[in-house]
């Protein structure tokens, strides 16, 4: 798999599973790796779900659009936990906006931005 990673030039990813060594964590940490253990994975699709909203994580451009045209910074948006499930579902990190877009009975569809803490 490392040769893999290195070939394809892979800057980020996740990993599921369990019993990785003190040293395959660190070094996928320094790839920019996530590792997650599969007993924190709900046994369930969460987004399926009527009651949970759709989550994308904000890319550079999109983040700088939104911060310039509400004339904000990041920490001025509403924040949200790293630790939310559907923050660790999509991979976001801390520093990332987080766009929620919602359905609403009164307005239609509702979007809010949210900033991972």
């Amino acid at each position: 798999m490392k040769e893999k990673i290195i070939k394809e030039k892979y800057d980020g990813g996740i990993l599921i599973g369990t019993g990785f060594s003190y040293s395959a964590e660190k070094e996928a940490r320094s790839k920019g790796i996530e590792i997650i253990e599969s007993s924190k994975i709900p046994s369930f699709n969460i987004f399926e779900h009527e009651l949970v909203p759709k989550h994308e994580v904000l890319t550079k451009e999109e983040t700088e659009e939104l911060l310039k045209k509400y004339h904000i910074t990041p920490y001025q948006l509403p924040h949200i936990k790293r630790s939310d499930p559907a923050i660790f579902l999509i991979g976001a990190k801390p520093g990332d906006i987080i766009k929620i877009t919602r359905k609403s009975p009164t307005a239609g569809i509702y979007v809010t931005y949210r900033y991972v803490v």
